[in-house]
């Protein structure tokens, strides 16, 4: 482990896992994965054809994200019909499937062991001080520096009396500023890198958009004040995508194809904050490295990124390209690159915006409008340069024809729809539509 044999329900797929500062683990005891890796990618080696990079998103620690990939690569597995098409199409076809693991929940469980869950205990947890236990969690979560560690102490102290408040309480509020100083996201506007593409942060604004919200949404169990917690912890993992991507991404990446033969073909797919990963993965350091050579196609699923991010000039700051520009203008992706998007998807339609900044805005603007901040998981990828196509997601049996080099927006609500609690549906992905589609751009890269 974590090599998973295939099983009679899915293929087989490598699981590299990486530690908060971005080193492979070590503690496998197969040795360094990415060695195994790129001896299974070499030339004389095993004839693989074709590389599948997934990235799962936020609250993904090593036995979330196996469950994840596991099912993942089941949806895809069962799509025979897809399999028998790339094998016709591509005679002596043979895919390999790498999960990255990048630690986007420091607080779950780290092992490799067989234990975990996708639920954390958070609020209220066990511990015999549950105020501390606390402090740690979201310390490593957001900041852990002396003043972040403090002012965390004093919201959560103020989050314990039985009555919510009408409004934040002062001391509440200061303690908010001063962990968004600490967590040092930035406020660079909508064009700047994942995690400071805000528009600044206002805790009162934020709480009373819960306090509206949460009966309709279910957003955030535990309180107002806790939910403003999780807001700013959210924005945070989302830089971490980013950081992660544009360092760790890039190099696996680059290494994988310096490894392989020139032919063979590199598909990525990443889901919410993963889809950050693989777009810095592409773009590299800062948007503005260098890739080998580029990749077959890209899937975006149901991407908790700025909708403007692949644009070359956002229409809120003209003249100034999305983040990820270079992914379309460089043609770094040779094939297809697809998104899907859910109006029940309330991670990325509700959280997105308010960590912008941005409380009191719907999930989605009025018809023919699109919101200053919105992610690709509710509006598809937008703005000039991107010319992407709006579709409908198709049943498993239908051929999309997509064309190389071109953005397709699938339209997912009558499928991504189940789910529950502060993610609606955003991680309802593992369907055999979405997983078709992802199989019809790998084809269309030729």
């Amino acid at each position: 482990m974590p090599r998973f044999a295939p099983t009679d329900r899915r293929a087989a797929y490598d699981l590299v896992c990486f530690d908060s500062g971005g080193s492979e683990r070590t503690d496998d005891p197969n040795g360094l994965m990415s060695d195994l890796v790129l001896r299974t990618l070499a030339p004389d080696d095993s004839g693989v054809t074709d590389v599948f990079v997934l990235s799962h998103g936020w609250m993904g620690d090593v036995p979330s994200a196996r469950a994840q990939y596991d099912k993942w690569v089941e949806a895809m597995t069962a799509c025979t019909a897809d399999v028998a098409r790339m094998n016709q199409a591509r005679p002596g076809f043979k895919p390999h499937v790498i999960g990255i693991h990048w630690p986007s929940m420091p607080w779950g469980d780290e092992s490799f062991g067989e234990g975990g869950s996708f639920t954390v205990p958070i609020d209220g947890a066990p511990a015999d001080d549950p105020v501390q236990a606390m402090v740690d969690d979201y310390a490593a979560r957001i900041a852990d520096t002396p003043a972040a560690r403090d002012a965390i102490r004093r919201i959560v102290v103020g989050a314990m009396d039985d009555v919510e408040p009408e409004a934040l309480p002062p001391d509440v509020f200061a303690a908010y500023r001063q962990l968004n100083l600490e967590a040092d996201l930035g406020i660079g506007g909508v064009g700047a890198g994942p995690g400071g593409d805000r528009s600044g942060f206002d805790p009162e604004g934020v709480y009373q958009s819960l306090r509206e919200d949460a009966p309709s949404f279910g957003l955030f169990s535990g309180g107002g004040i806790f939910g403003v917690l999780r807001t700013l912890s959210f924005w945070r993992m989302k830089d971490r995508a980013r950081w992660f991507g544009e360092s760790v991404g890039s190099r696996f990446l680059a290494r994988m194809m310096q490894a392989a033969p020139r032919n063979l073909r590199f598909h990525l797919m990443g889901h919410s904050f993963g889809c950050i990963v693989m777009s810095a993965a592409l773009a590299g350091p800062k948007g503005r490295g260098r890739v080998a050579r580029p990749v077959d196609s890209l899937a975006l699923v149901q991407g908790a990124l700025s909708i403007w991010s692949y644009c070359d000039d956002i229409p809120a700051t003209p003249g100034q390209p999305g983040y990820f520009n270079k992914v379309f203008s460089d043609k770094r992706v040779r094939g297809p690159i697809i998104s899907t998007r859910s109006v029940f998807d309330t991670a990325t339609g509700r959280w997105y915006p308010l960590g912008a900044g941005v409380a009191g805005q719907v999930a989605f603007a009025a018809p023919g409008e699109l919101p200053k901040y919105g992610a690709v998981g509710s509006h598809g990828i937008q703005g000039p340069g991107t010319n992407a196509t709006d579709l409908a997601l198709l049943p498993a049996t239908t051929d999309y024809n997509f064309v190389p080099g071109a953005a397709y927006n699938l339209e997912c609500s009558e499928v991504i729809r189940e789910g529950s609690g502060r993610g609606g549906a955003h991680n309802d992905i593992c369907r055999p539509e979405v997983a078709h589609a992802v199989w019809q751009a790998a084809l269309t890269a030729g």
